[in-house]
Order: C-alpha cells, then sequence, then structure tokens
C-alpha cells in the first residue's frame, strides 16, 4: 500500500490535519512543529491530539511527520544558536509525546565556516543532550542538498552524526528525492544509491521520504523542490521511487510548491503509479 501525504498547516488543529488529510486521499502528513522561521508554538489541546491519535488508528494512518523549524542550527559556533536549537528540540519531543509513535525531522544544520567535523561535533552534542530514552517519537535527519556549508549533503556526514549519538536507538533518515538529487546521487540508478546508502548509513534506519521534483540539475547543490513532472527528476523516475522494494512501505510526503487542490491531484497521480 503506497502511503502518501503532503505538508499541512498546522495553524487547523491537530483533527483538522487529519480530516484534511483524508479529503485529498492521503494516509499520512507533515506539519510543522512551530512557525517555520521562528520560535512561537501553540499551547498543545490535549482533546484536540487524542482526537487526532484516534483518527490515525481508525484510518490506518502510516506515521505522521513533525518538521522541525528552518531556524534550528546545533551546528553552528554561536552558543545562543545551539542553546536556541536545543530548547527547541526538547520543548518540540516533549509536546510530540501527546502524538506518540511518530516522527520528528530535522535539517542537520550549517558549520557556517567552522567544518564539517566541527559541525558534526555540535549537532552530536546537542542530540546527546536531548534525546531521552523513555521517549516515544523517532528522530529524523534529513538528507540535504549539500548547498553552502549543510551538512547531511554526503550519507557519510549522516553516518558520523548517528555513531556519535549514544541513544541512536532513536534516530532514523528522511530521504528528500529534491536534495539527494541536487547533491549528486542518482535516482535514475536508484539501486547504486540506496547500496551507497545501506553501505553508509543502513536502509533499516530509513523511514521517511519527502517525495518532490527538482527545479535543478543534478549534483546542483542547490534546494528549490518543483511539483511531480515538473522537474529535472521527472514523473518516471519518481514513480520508480515509490515502487522500490526498499522504499515502498515507507510514508512518503510531498514538500512540492503547490496548494491542497495540487496536492490532492500529485497524490492521486503517483497512487494511479503504484503497482502494490
Amino acid at each position: 500500500m503506497l502511503h502518501i501525504g503532503c505538508h499541512l498547516s498546522s495553524a487547523e488543529g491537530f483533527e483538522a490535519m487529519g480530516r484534511t488529510a483524508l479529503s485529498i486521499g492521503a494516509d499520512t502528513f507533515q506539519f510543522f512543529t512551530r512557525n517555520p522561521r521562528g520560535a512561537r508554538a501553540k499551547d498543545i489541546d490535549p482533546q484536540d491530539a487524542a482526537a487526532l491519535v484516534q483518527l490515525l488508528k481508525e484510518h490506518r494512518f502510516a506515521p505522521i511527520i513533525a518538521h522541525a523549524p528552518y531556524t534550528l542550527n546545533p551546528a553552528s559556533a554561536d552558543p545562543k544558536i545551539r542553546d536556541f536549537a536545543l530548547l527547541t528540540f526538547a520543548d518540540d519531543l516533549k509536546r510530540m509525546e501527546y502524538l506518540p509513535g511518530n516522527l520528528y525531522n530535522f535539517h542537520p544544520g550549517s558549520h557556517v565556516g567552522q567544518g564539517v567535523d566541527k559541525g558534526i561535533e555540535r549537532i552530536v552534542e546537542v542530540l546527546n543532550r536531548i534525546l531521552d530514552p523513555k521517549q516515544h517519537t523517532t528522530v529524523l535527519l534529513e538528507t540535504m542538498s549539500g548547498k553552502g556549508s549543510e551538512i547531511g549533503g554526503k550519507f557519510d556526514e549522516l553516518k558520523r552524526i548517528l555513531d556519535g549519538v549514544k541513544q541512536n536507538q532513536l534516530l532514523g533518515v528522511c530521504l528528500d528525492t529534491c536534495h539527494v538529487s541536487d547533491a549528486g546521487y542518482s535516482l535514475t540508478q536508484l539501486d547504486d544509491t540506496l547500496a551507497e546508502f545501506d553501505k553508509q548509513v543502513g536502509l533499516s534506519l530509513l523511514k521517511a521520504v519527502h517525495i518532490n521534483d527538482s527545479l535543478n540539475p543534478p549534483g546542483s547543490h542547490k534546494d528549490r523542490h518543483a511539483p511531480i513532472g515538473q522537474g529535472t527528476i521527472g514523473t518516471k523516475t519518481l514513480a520508480g521511487v515509490i515502487n522500490h522494494p526498499a522504499l515502498k512501505n515507507l510514508p512518503f510526503c510531498l514538500e512540492t510548491p503547490n496548494d491542497l487542490d495540487g496536492y490532492a491531484r500529485e497524490i492521486k497521480l503517483l497512487r494511479s503509479l503504484y503497482k502494490g
């Protein structure tokens, strides 16, 4: 079964997001835990969270994905920025306990001139401080395009983070198709790319996929998502992604530039291309 959804606005509330997902044919979705460019987060309504949990169970949703704000940079040289990342992480994971058994995705960060080694060291330090063996959320490192000083554009960088974290049983990876293509990994030769991922990280740690086309050519080290079939990756190649035996049972989330109707069309398209 193809588990697919899109990014929804958390402003409408937990249960409302679930019902919106159902209305467009989705059985998973992603949402920002708070303002993606800021720090504020709405208070949790326990009844609303419980209603979503029940809805997800009734309709057999795949795990849903909470996305950390873009402003988090645990790799930063600035201790204030790292402290903000640590406090936001900790608060988000506490809030996710209202939705147990789901996923929390974040961009690993940018070293901003310190070098990859130092950036990875700082990310590991933050994760070691905030991960709690009693938590019920899996934290996902997202594959990145490698633009600027981003960490995570290479699979071995993700592996080094995972290896450094004491509670790494709580970690996994979210593969973003736009990002990995822009980073230089081939999606047309998907077997080879996944074999490299398995060698460097381990396919068992791959927990979700962001399914996006890209406006950029492969290896451009940029990050501009495109609607399905309107970019350089193309519908045929993305159909191969959703049907690959190593991926087909994972939750797929669209992050394409779209409104709700556009997401509904893309979900319908991808379902029509899924071979079961």
